[in-house]
């Protein structure tokens, strides 16, 4: 059946144009005006809503295979449906963990049988993930990976993460790095900051963070590697990734919602405030916000990590690191970004579909011949965030109870309705 999404307000080329846009076997055509002439056809009144390009988030975690009982291909997927995602990248700490095409082949089996929207995703940088020893084999899974990581672990020495890029370049993919020296942790589990001073939490500092991104950035220079930075979160990475820049250098980075809208003093004893890298401080955030201002940061990614309820229910030091955010992302950046100023709309929707989109290589856009992966949006409903209420089977969110603007009504994937909302 074809669907007609009609007058809606369309994000196109950078900017919002009233449209009418048409489904039709997987693909968008977009009309000023589209007569409905007879036929087999969806019409969905849109003129009170806004319709843009499907969401992209370039790093999740799905747990399949081996953590079903926190998340799934499928229940991620519907997840990441409701939230307005149309292509997510899975993170590799798996079981087994796609080092190899033996390995990846199981995630792949799973993506083909139960996605509901498209999932790219990525191989380790080294073998068993464990951040040393031998490479991956990285040409092999090179043509069905977004991109090389070890997320969840830093690559601990020089030589070896030297060894992956001058690999990653010469095939032409992308090394996602989660940076973090293990030496600079120190037991800590939240920002070495004024909320653990004054509750006797033990801290991370941040330059178990940035230390790490200045090295590579040095072997980025050596290889010209492309290179992209995970979750950034602290002031001094900001800094860096920008003078990276100047320098010319193929380096990109994304930050999470949770680390521009939440700081440490936000913290609660609750292991729903617990991930890593940790809250930081307030001119952390700062530093993240100018960063989406002048570009330094060019994505916005959830880090969506489910973990059962029992692993997230022992506190703050106890409790497993990681937050699920598909089902929050757009609604809570909308509310606390674009309502007051801070970022416009458009900017908004560059970071979260066109600019990861652009970077990893997938399609994107809503334009006559292109994949209809797309998203219909009420800028005007207001909701309480309910994590009872979420298709993830994750339920740990610092958001929870939060009322935000910015309901996702639909989100298309391939041409195909792959979430409605119930009102």
């Amino acid at each position: 059946m074809k669907t007609l999404l009609k007058s809606g307000n369309v994000f196109s080329e950078g900017k919002f144009h009233i449209k009418d846009v048409l489904i039709d076997g997987g693909i968008v055509s977009v009309f000023d005006s589209f007569d409905i002439e007879g036929g087999d056809i969806f019409f969905v009144d849109c003129s009170d809503l806004i319709i843009i390009p499907g969401l992209v988030d370039v790093h999740v975690h799905l747990r399949e295979p081996g953590f079903l009982y926190k998340e799934t291909i499928k229940t991620g997927t519907q997840a990441a449906a409701a939230g307005g995602y149309t292509t997510v990248c899975p993170m590799p700490n798996l079981n087994p963990p796609p080092d190899s095409m033996e390995n990846l082949r199981i995630e792949l089996n799973a993506i083909a049988k139960d996605a509901v929207i498209n999932v790219i995703p990525f191989g380790t940088i080294t073998k068993g993930q464990k951040g040393g020893g031998d490479l991956s084999d990285m040409e092999d899974m090179a043509p069905y990976v977004a991109g090389f990581s070890d997320d969840g672990k830093g690559v601990q020495k020089e030589e070896k993460m030297l060894e992956a890029m001058t690999k990653a370049k010469k095939l032409g993919r992308i090394i996602s790095a989660h940076c973090e020296d293990e030496s600079l942790l120190n037991g800590g589990y939240i920002h070495d900051g004024e909320y653990a001073k004054a509750h006797g939490h033990r801290g991370i500092c941040s330059e178990s963070e940035w230390g790490q991104v200045k090295r590579d950035i040095e072997l980025v220079r050596k290889t010209g590697c492309k290179y992209h930075v995970c979750h950034v979160s602290a002031k001094e990475t900001v800094d860096i990734i920008r003078s990276a820049k100047k320098d010319g250098l193929d380096v990109s980075c994304e930050t999470g919602p949770h680390y521009l809208t939440l700081t440490d003093m936000d913290l609660k004893e609750e292991g729903r405030f617990k991930m890593n890298p940790p809250l930081r401080s307030a001119e952390d955030q700062k530093a993240l916000i100018e960063g989406i201002k002048d570009g330094t940061i060019e994505i916005i990614a959830t880090d969506h990590a489910p973990h059962s309820a029992e692993e997230k229910s022992k506190g703050l030091e106890k409790s497993a690191m990681g937050i699920v955010g598909l089902e929050t992302a757009f609604p809570v950046l909308y509310t606390k970004l674009v309502k007051p100023g801070i970022i416009s709309l458009e900017k908004l929707i560059e970071l979260m579909s066109v600019n990861p989109a652009r970077r990893f290589g997938f399609d994107c856009g809503i334009e006559t011949g292109k994949p209809a992966n797309l998203t219909v949006i009420d800028l005007n409903e207001e909701f309480v965030i309910d994590s009872g209420k979420f298709l993830s089977k994750g339920r740990a969110t610092p958001f929870d109870g939060m009322k935000v603007s910015g309901k996702v009504k639909m989100t298309f994937a391939k041409g195909e309705l792959v979430y409605k909302s119930e009102n």
